[in-house]
């Protein structure tokens, strides 16, 4: 009996979130054989990876067209791999474009099609919602409220939970953080998080920077400025964008591991808007959340955006209301994230409400498991 099953990833989380499903499915079915697309994770996990993900993992359109060449190369190797393997089921995370068009191609060849980690169509493009409907079986979304949403819309989703609560968790208490990197304990820690990319350290760390220094300005407690160090992001990276000019005088420290007790450690922080900002939820950090693109882009986005959105952070969007202040384009200056971050640290009403909005997000979360969880919607499809 043919026991594959093709499983696509194009981005680096979902490489990682396709590991772990594919763990959970070998547990229950060791039987199963995986072939498919991807990078390190689901090679590790024993997939036949039949093309390198990292080669098509681009964003924006230029990007894309100077990738052609590979994206092309790498549907007819896909294609052809469903036509010759006939794998039992298909499996698509996140990356929509270009798995939802191979989608197309294995429902008429008869293959079913789970969708792990469904694309954001409630935020922009909520036409797709169609395309998902005609070219998948069943879809494992990963945020609360996606559940309803395409079952408003008449497509079965089912909610398995978030992978971050099987992976946030800090390793030692906050004075055991400060004490290993020589902090003292009584002083405020904030972290300053500005992305993982170097267009955003470009656009978005001087404005951090300048931020703490009104801060430490106006406050006479000692402040301590946390900066975590992402893989794709370089100390010379930070340097070249200003935190030399700024760390004369003020306390500044650049985190290379253990981001999660950082994070945890932190009395607030100013994170951009994304999946991180679900991290410092669940490790209990109040947060003032930013999003600044490109005026160009900027005025494309609210043209794409769905007009119904009321917030663009997940933590509001989960929590169903303003829990963590969202400050958007123009709004993301010093003044207005200084204000923001004043308020979380020194007006204990509002840092009260904020801590109990985060606990109701980690609520509506659940529980751990989403892979256990998701394996078992995939596996339903197979014979």
């Amino acid at each position: 009996m043919n026991n594959k099953v093709m499983i696509l990833a194009g981005e680096a989380s979902g490489d990682l979130h396709g590991a772990g499903l594919v763990k959970a499915m070998k547990a229950k079915r060791p039987e199963l054989s995986f072939l498919g697309m991807g990078h390190k994770n689901l090679i590790a996990a024993g997939v036949n990876v039949l093309f390198d993900a990292k080669k098509i993992a681009v964003v924006g359109l230029a990007e894309v067209i100077s990738h052609l060449p590979d994206i092309l190369s790498a549907r007819k190797i896909l294609r052809k791999a469903l036509e010759e393997e006939r794998p039992q089921l298909l499996i698509v995370i996140d990356f929509p474009d270009f798995n939802l068009m191979i989608a197309g191609y294995a429902k008429k060849l008869g293959i079913p099609v789970f969708f792990y980690i469904a694309p954001q169509v409630w935020a922009w493009r909520s036409g797709r919602v169609k395309t998902i409907g005609k070219r998948v079986d069943r879809i494992g979304v990963i945020l609360p409220f996606e559940e309803e949403f395409f079952h408003n819309r008449g497509f079965r989703a089912d909610y398995v939970g978030h992978p971050l609560l099987d992976s946030v968790k800090s390793t030692c208490t906050r004075s055991e953080y400060c004490r290993n990197h020589g902090i003292d304990p009584e002083s405020l820690c904030i972290g300053l998080l500005p992305g993982s990319r170097k267009k955003e350290i470009a656009s978005l760390l001087p404005i951090l920077l300048q931020s703490a220094q009104r801060l430490a300005k106006k406050q006479h407690k000692k402040i301590v400025f946390l900066l975590p160090l992402a893989a794709t992001v370089s100390e010379e990276d930070l340097y070249e964008n200003g935190l030399g000019e700024f760390a004369t005088g003020l306390d500044f420290r650049i985190i290379k591991e253990s981001h999660h007790s950082m994070m945890a450690a932190c009395d607030a922080a100013v994170v951009v808007s994304g999946t991180v900002t679900l991290e410092l939820a669940l490790l209990d950090t109040p947060m003032v959340v930013i999003y600044k693109v490109s005026p160009a882009t900027y005025r494309i986005g609210k043209i794409l955006v769905n007009k119904d959105l009321q917030y663009f952070s997940l933590v509001n969007l989960i929590g169903g209301e303003a829990i963590v202040p969202e400050l958007l384009q123009d709004d993301v200056n010093s003044v207005k994230i200084e204000s923001e971050l004043s308020s979380i640290l020194f007006d204990q009403k509002t840092r009260e409400r904020i801590l109990y909005g985060l606990e109701n997000v980690r609520l509506k979360m659940g529980r751990a498991g989403a892979s256990e969880k998701a394996a078992e919607l995939a596996l339903g499809l197979l014979p």
